[in-house]
């Protein structure tokens, strides 16, 4: 039986077009291949090597790269503090020496209008065309009365050696004024040309 199917086997050979032997051939083979091998080839033969394509459902779920979010791509900038000089300090003597100048200037005047007359030789210190120190601005010539006269050196009272150092202690000043007066004892008439920015008591403060 075996030889007679053999002989019917190459009179077909023999016979049939190019495409059908190969085909033949690969039938051959698969039936002397396991079952799960078999079916493999098969699958690969009605393949023809095309690829699948992905369908709606697997597209929406392929992989997307991941976005890091600003806060992680960018550190956050540290907060800029504002710029603070570096707080004076003042010795014994410029403190008694501005608590006499405001007692002479100011006597009788309000606490606030002491605090005021001391904010303006401070703000004369920091202003060009004036000397940079307080000794230097009180005794600056012609710059106050109570120089000449000699009322400077006065023992001053409890109200103007307070006044004094609040005004040197702290950074925010009673008045911006470089220049005070009264107006109704003031015989310059230079300083009453000066820019009056407000009152306090008796005294007038200009720039």
């Amino acid at each position: 039986m075996t030889t007679k199917f053999a002989a019917l086997a190459v009179f077909f050979l023999c016979f049939m077009p190019a495409t059908k032997i190969e085909h033949t051939e690969a039938l051959f083979t698969l039936a002397k291949k396991p079952k799960q091998e078999s079916s493999t080839l098969v699958a690969d033969l009605n393949r023809k090597g095309s690829v699948p394509k992905l369908s709606k459902t697997d597209q929406k779920h392929s992989i997307h790269p991941i976005k890091l979010s600003s806060h992680l791509e960018k550190k956050a900038k540290p907060e800029e503090t504002a710029y603070q000089p570096p707080k004076k300090t003042y010795s014994r003597a410029d403190r008694e020496l501005l608590s006499r100048l405001v007692h002479a200037e100011a006597k009788g005047e309000s606490y606030k209008g002491k605090v005021a007359v001391a904010s303006v030789v401070l703000n004369r210190t920091e202003k060009n065309g004036f000397p940079d120190t307080i000794r230097g601005v009180i005794y600056q010539r012609n710059a106050f009365e109570p120089v000449a006269n000699g009322s400077i050196n006065q023992k001053p009272d409890k109200d103007s050696i307070v006044a004094a150092n609040e005004a040197l202690d702290h950074p925010g000043r009673e008045t911006s004024a470089l220049f005070f007066y009264n107006p109704k004892t003031a015989s310059d008439n230079w300083i009453r040309s000066r820019k009056i920015i407000e009152r306090i008591g008796r005294h007038v403060f200009a720039m």
